[in-house]
Order: structure tokens, then C-alpha cells, then sequence
């Protein structure tokens, strides 16, 4: 794991013990850091027991602490703890954080940090993909894969490719990426913000922790990442979709919003110094990530495709335009009123399938525009489906929704589905 003296001797609580809490909490105390931790779960605090004190940070005086560490599931909108540890004058921040601070004690390295509201996911792990094809040890860690605390520091030279959300630059205050890549921006995580302008700050603030010295690189294809572009003073590369003319050779990366990655990518591989062949071999052999448009195989001349991570409709989108004729499995909690993104591509929707806690919302929503049925959980719209569609169609899972009403997160909700899969292929065998 990595750790720091700069944690030596201090004192922090630490609310929530999922994974990011509790590699948190395993770091702090293996720097020699005095640790108060929180969950509700007695599960989760049986995983650090004898390592810390347990109490709940809102039961306890927070003014000799030296940082309250957040999980970025904490709503800083709306959960009272917020107000409590500014009252206390204590910082607020995440592991994120955390890492920035650490990064004194580490080997020399340089940060990649990527934000936006889509494709951050993807550009994240094709960058990670493309260091190693350069053959520079790199981790990938932050909103995506293991969190950056539980990894083992890299030696002199190495890469850390961090993808962060919004919530996790929220609780972040001194990371000084030496790339900093923004996607997009588009409506999402409205309930954690008073208005999108909030939201896109948010992002913007990556930007603000760069020294003078580092580079900016903005995907200038919608109006918020442009503002965002001509507030930026220091090293700059502004990119588009529309660099990116033929994407024939990268079969892991086709449609526009992969172009957008593309260009995004090769942007920050420049920036660290990666030469074009290697850069293009990276694009080239770049092998697609789980939960993203994931092709699981056909049952009997049916395509699954899993794209559990579209978690809102304009993520949802570039899945609907792929395939000429779809079986759309769209539901979980909604995180707008409209599905407008998707329906420029509602022409290639034979049926759709919606279900979970919003279920009934967005059939609502598609009423009058594509045949459309609710079912009660995942399982039950899959196999539905399944049922209706023939040889050379797609049942496509693109939910344009978050999963935390009946999955853990996003994967939970792929990798159920991909059990699904392997049921009915079963059952067809």
C-alpha cells in the first residue's frame, strides 16, 4: 500500500469503510497516524477492528483532528457532517487527497488525473493501457479499478493514471496533476449540486490545483468544457472529436464518443512524451473496457452487450447508435426527468425493457415512442428480452440510470447481468 510520514503522528476520522474508506484506513495507520473510523455496517467495521476507534464523527468532538476523510458517497450537499467539521475548522477531504499528500514520499512520478461526465472510464484505462505498451510502470486508480491507496508505490519514473469524479475532486484540495484531461460535460449528479454550474465547477477545479508548469489537455466539443478551456492560463490543448478521421485500426475504440477518448488520450501521451508509433500500437491493441459496450457473446444468433456503466442517457447514447436493432434494458435510479440524448437513436430500438426503482418513470417517458414493458428487477427484463428477440439482433444493457437501487454499484450490476448471459446460454445448451 502506499504510505507517507507525512501522516505520522496525526489524527483523522474517517466516515464510511467500503473500499476507498478502508484502504484509507489500512494507509493511516500503517504511516503511524492515530485513526477514528465510522460505518453503519457492522460488517465493514469488523475488517479494521483492534487498528482504530470506533465513533461516529457526528457523536464526537472533531476540532483535534487534522482532516475528517470522506467516502465520496457522503452527499456534501445534504449530510450534516459537512457543516459539522467546517464548524470545527477541520479540512474535509478524501483518499484522493490523501495520495496528493503522500506524493512527497514517493519515487519521482508523474499524475495523470481525467475527469467529465463521459468517457473518463474509458480514456482512463486506454492511458493506463498506453504507458505500459510505452513500457513505463503505471497503476490505475480513483473512480475506477483498485483505489490508489491499496496499490503498491511505483519505482522512479512511474505513471499514476487516476480517473476522478466529481465527488472525489470535491474532497480533493492539493493535487497537482502533471496532465489534467477533461472529456465532457453534460447534466449529472444534479442532486449532489445546486445547479449544473455547480457541477461543472466541480470539474473545473482539477484544473485549479495545476502549477504554471503542468498541462491542461479540454475536449472543446461542447459549450461547458469551452468555458472551462478559455479560463485555463497555463499549458493548454484544446481537442475534438473531429481530429480523430479514421478510426478503422482501433477496433475496441469505433463511434464518435470513442474518437473524443482518442483524441483525449493522445493529447496526454504527447504531453508525457510518447512517441507516435507507440501511441498508435497502444491504440491499436487496446483491449476495451468491462461494463463499457462489452460484447458477452451470442445465445442462440442473439447479441448481449453490456454497457452497465452508461449510468445517465447521454452515456447511454453512443450504445443505442451502434446496433442497427436493439432490445434496450434501461432502469435503477434515474438521474433526470428526460432521456432526450437517446432519442435520436430511438429508431434503432425495437423494444425496450424497463425496471427497477424508476421502472415505471422512464416507460413513461418512452410511451408513444417505442414499445415499452416494466419488470420488477434486471433479470426479469433480460429474460423478457431474450424471449423476444431474433437471430441478428442485440439485447443491449445501457441503463441510463444509476444502480444503487438494487446493485452495489455499476460492476455489481454488469456482472450480473453477464451471470444472466451465461444462464441462458446455459439453459440454450
Amino acid at each position: 500500500m502506499i504510505t507517507s510520514d507525512a501522516f505520522r503522528g496525526k489524527r483523522y476520522a474517517v466516515l464510511g469503510l467500503a473500499r476507498s474508506g478502508l484502504a484509507t484506513v489500512r494507509s493511516l495507520v500503517a504511516s503511524g497516524a492515530e485513526v477514528t473510523a465510522w460505518d453503519s455496517k457492522e460488517e465493514a467495521r469488523a475488517q479494521v477492528e483492534g487498528d482504530v476507534r470506533f465513533a461516529d464523527p457526528m457523536e464526537i468532538d472533531l476540532c483535534s483532528f487534522d482532516g475528517l476523510v470522506l467516502s465520496p458517497g457522503v452527499p456534501l450537499n445534504t449530510h450534516p457532517i459537512a457543516n459539522k467539521a467546517r464548524d470545527a475548522n477541520v479540512p474535509i477531504i478524501g483518499d484522493i487527497e490523501l495520495f496528493a499528500l503522500a506524493r512527497g514520499s514517493l519515487p519521482p512520478h508523474k499524475v495523470i488525473g481525467i475527469t467529465g461526465t463521459n468517457g473518463k472510464s474509458t480514456t482512463t484505462a486506454l492511458l493506463h493501457h498506453m504507458m505500459q505498451t510505452a513500457g513505463l510502470p503505471s497503476l490505475m486508480g480513483g473512480n475506477i479499478g483498485l483505489p490508489i491507496l491499496s496499490q503498491q508505490p511505483l519505482p522512479e519514473g512511474g505513471v499514476y493514471v487516476l480517473e476522478l469524479s466529481s465527488y472525489q475532486i470535491d474532497l480533493t484540495h492539493s493535487l497537482d496533476c502533471d496532465v489534467a484531461v477533461l472529456t465532457n460535460i453534460t447534466p449529472d449528479h444534479l442532486d449532489r449540486y445546486d445547479s449544473f454550474l455547480d457541477y461543472a465547477a466541480a470539474k473545473e477545479r482539477l484544473f485549479h490545483m495545476q502549477h504554471a508548469d503542468k498541462v491542461s489537455v479540454v475536449a472543446v466539443d461542447d459549450d461547458p468544457c469551452r468555458m472551462i478551456a478559455s479560463r485555463i492560463h497555463h499549458r493548454l490543448r484544446r481537442v475534438s472529436a473531429k481530429n480523430i478521421t479514421d478510426q478503422s485500426r482501433w477496433p475496441s475504440l469505433q463511434g464518435p464518443h470513442n474518437a473524443q477518448n482518442v483524441a483525449c488520450a493522445i493529447a496526454a501521451c504527447e504531453a508525457i512524451g510518447i512517441d507516435a508509433e507507440t501511441v498508435e500500437r497502444g491504440l491499436a491493441t487496446y483491449p476495451g473496457l468491462a461494463h463499457r459496450m462489452e460484447r458477452l457473446g451470442e445465445v442462440g444468433g442473439i447479441l448481449f452487450v453490456n454497457d452497465s456503466k452508461a449510468t445517465n442517457p447521454t452515456s447511454t447514447a453512443p450504445a443505442l447508435g451502434a446496433y442497427p436493432a436493439i432490445h434496450w434494458l434501461l432502469g435503477g435510479q434515474a438521474k433526470g426527468d428526460d432521456l432526450d440524448a437517446c432519442l435520436p437513436h430511438i429508431g434503432n430500438v425495437r423494444a425496450a425493457y424497463a425496471f427497477g426503482e424508476d421502472g415505471a418513470k422512464l416507460a413513461a417517458i418512452l410511451k408513444g415512442k417505442v414499445a415499452v414493458s416494466e419488470y420488477a428487477d434486471l433479470k426479469a427484463a433480460t429474460e423478457a428480452a431474450s424471449a423476444a428477440a431474433q437471430p441478428g439482433e442485440t439485447v443491449l444493457l445501457s441503463p441510463a440510470c444509476a444502480s444503487f437501487d438494487q446493485f452495489r454499484d455499476f460492476e455489481h450490476r454488469g456482472d450480473t447481468f453477464r451471470e444472466i448471459v451465461a444462464a441462458l446460454r446455459n439453459r440454450g445448451s
